[in-house]
């Protein structure tokens, strides 16, 4: 039997009133949620709220086939929650950013859109199992820029998916095998702004679970806190 840890930070940062990410831990259904809502005070945080209160709202007797349908099935639901909540506030954009993580028989499998991120650490080499949905990424995909340097772009905010906005809530899908000693990170672009790939590297392959993702949150907030910041860290064992 998979034996998993996990610890998790929330922030509003330095220089935003209201915290507009959520998270959400369902260790015994093995669910994750990092959501990033944008549409200022009244939206955004209404916006991330719904996708994990949707998620929270799981049968957790599902067998782990039906949970994959059933995350799925309350992001659209979600979706469709912010997209009414817009219309009714006269057609104001308002949406979130999702990335969400759930473990079943050996596998892992992530649901994400926008730019909040699912990072891998395996072996001592950390990898960055999404692609985000957004202006600058398409640069890096062309080869334009690292990842670590579409951080800094003036457009690196430009994101191109988001629960809620569109007709059709689009989700990209990824899964994969888990091993003894993997290590993820969920976290919104509040992290990312302040943490290269090396840093992160250092941080998750030194930091014990009880205090990592309080480790990683004091980064972001020493160099700057700009922006709201969500972490999440599991263990694999």
């Amino acid at each position: 039997m998979t034996s998993i840890r996990y610890s998790a930070s929330t922030h509003v940062g330095h220089k935003r009133k209201v915290n507009e990410d959520s998270i959400l831990a369902l260790p015994d259904q093995r669910i994750w949620v990092v959501a990033d809502g944008m549409g200022g005070h009244a939206g955004g945080d209404f916006a991330s709220q719904t996708v994990v209160d949707s998620v929270a709202m799981i049968d957790p007797t599902l067998e782990p086939v039906q949970l994959l349908h059933a995350l799925r099935d309350m992001l659209a639901k979600s979706h469709e929650r912010i997209q009414a909540e817009s219309a009714a506030q006269g057609g104001v954009t308002i949406g979130s950013t999702v990335v969400t993580f759930a473990i079943a028989e050996g596998h892992f499998a992530a649901f994400w859109a926008g730019d909040s991120r699912l990072y891998r650490l395996q072996a001592g080499e950390i990898e960055m199992l999404t692609t985000d949905h957004s202006y600058v990424a398409e640069l890096v995909l062309a080869g334009e820029l690292s990842w670590d340097e579409a951080e800094q772009h003036p457009q690196s905010n430009a994101i191109t998916r988001a629960v809620g906005v569109g007709e059709d809530l689009e989700l990209e899908k990824i899964r994969g095998q888990i091993l003894p000693g993997d290590r993820f990170l969920l976290c919104s672009d509040g992290l990312t702004k302040y943490a290269t790939f090396n840093i992160l590297k250092k941080i998750l392959s030194s930091e014990p679970i009880e205090t990592v993702s309080e480790t990683l949150l004091h980064l972001a907030l020493e160099g700057g806190g700009a922006d709201n910041i969500s972490i999440i860290v599991i263990d694999i064992h």
